[in-house]
């Protein structure tokens, strides 16, 4: 009898072969995998020992990016790049523009992102039998939360000013914009996950696009609404694109190691 969940994975994206590595450092990063999990005796195990070591990175370059941005902005003053910008969203605030931006950006929140997100994982699950969705979105939250925290409660930086921010107002501190990187790496991972299941080229463009328009506009709207600096979205979005991109490789070689699971022979013979 067929299991619920099966465990073969998807292994390209259109006509991309994701257990195909083109480039040398490519080849030379699934070879080092190759060799981490014939150690462990465990392709799962040698994913998550690259996982937790690339999320301490992670926590540890949020530290960096944030003093890195406090020293920019302690010589040039946060005047001659984020306020300005700042400046200007307040000059073209509209009632209606506001409530609608407001609304939006809410979605970006923990209220409502958990819940959201929590549905459109399980959905996926359901619809195509596969426990890769739920797990590659934890590891990814697990990742990306702790930038977060970490990013807010070393740095410290200071919010735009009460009186040009939009209520209710926001307590904690402004570096990293917790909305914008935390909507980035979700949106990022299912916009990934979509990619292998979509046939039609089309699709796929429009999958990304949505995705990009979703992530680009909660960043901005989070400047807009005053809550955050405009440095502080950009750094979020570097950020996530980084641990997105840790993430996604991660998954990549573990793909690659099933596949020579299967096939009886190593890697390097194939490529």
């Amino acid at each position: 009898m067929r299991p619920p969940f099966p465990s073969e994975p998807e292994r390209s994206i259109g006509a991309r072969d994701l257990t195909l590595w083109r480039t040398p450092a490519g080849r030379w990063l699934q070879r080092g995998f190759d060799a981490l999990a014939r150690r462990l005796r465990n392709a799962e195990l040698a994913a998550l020992l690259l996982i937790v070591l690339a999320g301490g990175l992670a926590v540890g370059a949020t530290w960096l990016a944030g003093e890195i941005y406090e020293a920019v902005l302690t010589d040039t003053g946060v005047a001659q790049v984020d306020q300005p910008v700042l400046d200007w969203m307040v000059g073209v605030r509209t009632p209606e523009l506001t409530a609608a931006t407001a609304a939006f950006s809410a979605t970006g929140g923990t209220l409502w992102m958990v819940p959201i997100t929590a549905v459109v994982v399980g959905a996926i699950c359901l619809r195509w039998r596969r426990w890769t969705p739920l797990v590659l979105m934890a590891i990814a939250v697990a990742g990306s939360l702790p930038m977060t925290v970490v990013g807010k409660r070393l740095v410290g930086r200071t919010r735009p000013p009460l009186e040009l921010s939009i209520p209710p107002p926001e307590t904690s501190p402004s570096f990293p914009s917790g909305h914008s990187l935390n909507s980035l790496v979700i949106t990022g991972i299912v916009v990934y996950l979509l990619l292998a299941h979509l046939a039609r080229r089309l699709a796929r463009v429009a999958t990304v696009t949505i995705g990009v328009l979703y992530a680009g506009a909660m960043g901005m709207s989070r400047v807009y609404l005053g809550h955050h600096w405009l440095t502080d979205v950009l750094a979020a979005w570097c950020l996530g694109i980084a641990w997105l991109t840790v993430v996604i490789t991660c998954h990549r070689l573990w793909l690659t190691q099933h596949r020579d699971h299967e096939l009886g022979r190593p890697r390097s013979a194939l490529v």
